[in-house]
């Protein structure tokens, strides 16, 4: 990861509780209607309606944990842990644990976190929700995730983010770990729901073999205090392929650090990174990398940033081969809004802040993302919500 400035503001550890009593519930109904506003901002169906499976994480335990398809297996971490004799093959294989002090501070304080495994050859049609949840001031959340898609297996994951509505001051550290073994495919949606002054340190490390897929769509629009996260992909199979979308939106007072890495270890791999990032006086650092040390192999990283008002957006592309024949490349446009498209637009009848927010509606389109139609529907609604804070 480039090096850049400390992360600001500094978390101090000590100030969070990781210590507190479980909370269990029977299901998603027994949530609150002002907890199930939050969940609700963070794509989680409350209904569980079109989901195959659930799983959700309140502070520093599982709540509750459900599967309704065959071949599909959701565990809380620490039973998954004890019935696979401690997932020696995946517990901490991919995310170094010495890597920094929130990673020792994870393998320290385990609360839990979500087990998924597909089976081989199966396809989950409809999406597996998962959701990490915080309530009480300055807890201090510890989880850690693993993804095992088996050969030929498909699935999408859906993971909410959030805080209760009175929160406003947590840490969540989340480890995430994801293998998609010959010919699997794992599309992996993120939202984040934080409250203002939360301070996210998640850790994630996939690994694609032969023919896999992995695609990720991240998704951060509401307040935040601090993210730092850098996401790496190594495609190590022939024909594997990653594409990794991002949405970001830092209002002020919020600093956030996000990016990806992309590592293309084997011939005919593909890796693509699409970011969208806007301030309204937040700061944003955009590191994004993909390194290519195969042939033949292709990237493509594009970072896009608009400055609403005052506020840093730094976009950081960075290419890497280490063999002649790799095909690489980016593009990277940090600005305003186009004078001549906001005038073109007030030209067709609407004012300005109607045209702006049109734009601006545009610029965090998820079309691309290949969405459920509900789930799009909850984004559109998150994207509605913030463009009321933007103007």
């Amino acid at each position: 990861m480039p090096k850049i400035k400390k992360v600001n503001p500094e978390v101090k550890l000590d100030k969070f509780k990781f210590e507190g009593k479980e909370v269990k519930i029977d299901g998603l109904h027994q949530i609150s209607e002002q907890d199930r506003e939050e969940l609700e901002m963070a794509g989680v169906d409350i209904e569980e309606v079109e989901r195959s499976g659930t799983y959700l994480h309140i502070n520093h335990s599982k709540a509750t944990c459900s599967t309704k398809q065959e071949g599909l297996e959701i565990l809380d971490i620490k039973d998954a842990l004890e019935k696979y004799d401690g997932l020696s093959e995946y517990f901490w294989k991919a995310v170094n644990k010495d890597k920094d002090e929130y990673t020792k501070l994870a393998a320290e304080k385990l609360h839990g976190g979500y087990f998924i495994k597909v089976e081989k050859g199966r396809k989950i049609t409809e999406p597996v929700q998962s959701c990490l949840f915080i309530k009480g001031e300055n807890v201090g959340q510890s989880v850690h995730n693993i993804i095992v898609i088996e050969e030929g297996a498909e699935v999408h994951i859906i993971t909410g983010c959030a805080t209760s509505h009175k929160v406003k001051s947590a840490l969540h550290l989340g480890i995430s770990e994801f293998y998609i073994k010959k010919g699997g495919k794992l599309t992996f949606t993120m939202v984040h729901n934080w409250g203002e002054q939360v301070a996210v340190r998640p850790r994630t490390v996939g690994i694609v073999e032969e023919g896999g897929v992995f695609q990720s769509n991240y998704i951060l629009l509401k307040p935040v205090k601090s993210v730092q996260s850098f996401p790496v992909i190594y495609l190590n199979g022939k024909g594997s392929v990653a594409r990794l979308n991002s949405i970001l939106v830092a209002p002020p007072g919020a600093y956030i650090n996000s990016g990806n890495k992309i590592v293309l270890n084997a011939e005919d791999t593909r890796g693509e990174i699409i970011s969208r990032a806007i301030t309204t006086g937040g700061e944003i650092i955009a590191p994004g990398i993909i390194e290519a040390n195969s042939v033949p192999a292709k990237g493509h990283l594009e970072c896009k940033g608009l400055i609403l008002n005052d506020g840093i957006i730094h976009a950081i592309p960075e290419l890497k081969g280490t063999k002649s024949g790799v095909e690489l490349s980016h593009e990277a446009a940090v600005g305003k809004i186009a004078q001549e498209e906001i005038e073109y637009l007030m030209a067709r009848g609407l004012d300005e802040d109607e045209a702006t927010s049109t734009i601006v509606r545009g610029f965090m389109n998820v079309d691309i993302m290949g969405l459920p139609a509900k789930l799009k529907q909850s984004i559109d609604k998150i994207i509605a919500e913030t463009e009321k804070d933007m103007f």
